[in-house]
């Protein structure tokens, strides 16, 4: 039964999202439900809808992805980007940087947007690769082959202190936003305190917070952790959703898969979600239930 339904999803939902295939700017007005149209991520980017997170169960720089070998990883990549899911979310810790830099070379640099994170905790990157944000950017930047990273995060924020205790790496990468170097900053949360601090803290542009209705890994109860999130977007900062079906934790069950998109997409809170793709069907079954959420939003605007 799982065969059959991946082999109709490739087929029917890759037909309806095959004419979506170049990312176009979204105006308030707009009703089409286009799950890959480019939307406001805060003030300083515009991103697809549905991005591409490749650090599945990753640590010490490498993850699912990884482990699937390259030639699976490269080919998600080129699906990913031709069905026009342009936001690419990496991390020093998942050793994703070298797969986006090969996968999108030759592409133009202004058609998707590149986003990874500072890793600061003991473990998970070799010691003698950490240090601080300017010396790690630049490493980054090298990495992805690129002269600019369109978002950079501070990562698994936890503490409620992080902006007081973060603060030198804070204007390290301020200072390199107005050098060009980066666009954006801001941190992942997993924590309800550290995301009640990134809601009051000017310095942030983008916050990536856990977010699905059933409390699957994320950073306490929903019920708690949503009026956090609508306080971060009311402040005018970009969220980016992740664990929106619980690192995988719903890949099979389809009710409960398509409450998460729900609950993501019409909280009025979360501009754009990224989910770790492992198998290209689950990007046709992504864009389907996008598109079927933004409905439910156009309609309940009506």
């Amino acid at each position: 039964m799982k065969i059959q339904r991946r082999t109709f999803l490739r087929g029917a939902v890759a037909g309806a999202a095959g004419g979506l295939l170049a990312p176009r700017p979204v105006h308030a007005a707009d009703a089409d439900n286009n799950p890959i149209a480019l939307v406001p991520l805060g003030k300083e980017l515009t991103v697809s809808r549905v991005g591409f997170g490749t650090g599945m169960k990753a640590f010490n720089r490498t993850s699912n992805h990884i482990k699937l070998g390259r030639k699976h990883f490269d080919r998600l990549f080129h699906y990913a980007y031709d069905l026009g899911i342009r936001l690419f979310d990496m991390a020093d810790l998942y050793g994703s940087h070298e797969y986006a830099a090969r996968n999108l070379a030759g592409k133009p640099r202004d058609s998707y947007t590149l986003v990874s994170k500072i890793w600061w905790r003991d473990g998970g990157v070799p010691d003698e690769d950490k240090g601080d944000a300017d010396v790690l950017v630049k490493r980054f930047l090298r990495e992805l082959k690129t002269d600019y990273i369109d978002l950079v995060q501070l990562h698994c924020m936890t503490s409620p202190k992080w902006p007081k205790e973060h603060r030198k790496q804070m204007d390290l990468l301020e200072d390199l936003k107005q050098k060009g170097l980066i666009r954006a900053h801001g941190c992942s949360c997993h924590a309800l305190g550290a995301l009640e601090a990134a809601a009051a803290e000017p310095w942030v542009d983008v916050v990536h917070t856990r977010i699905n209705p059933f409390g699957l890994l994320m950073d306490d109860k929903p019920e708690r952790v949503l009026p956090a999130v609508k306080n971060i977007h009311a402040a005018g900062k970009g969220v980016i959703g992740m664990k929106i079906i619980g690192e995988g934790n719903l890949r099979d069950d389809d009710r409960r898969r398509e409450q998460s998109f729900q609950y993501a997409l019409n909280s009025h809170a979360v501009d754009a979600i990224i989910i770790g793709f492992e198998q290209t069907w689950e990007m046709n079954d992504a864009l389907a239930r996008t598109r079927r959420a933004l409905a439910v939003r156009t309609l309940a605007a009506g």
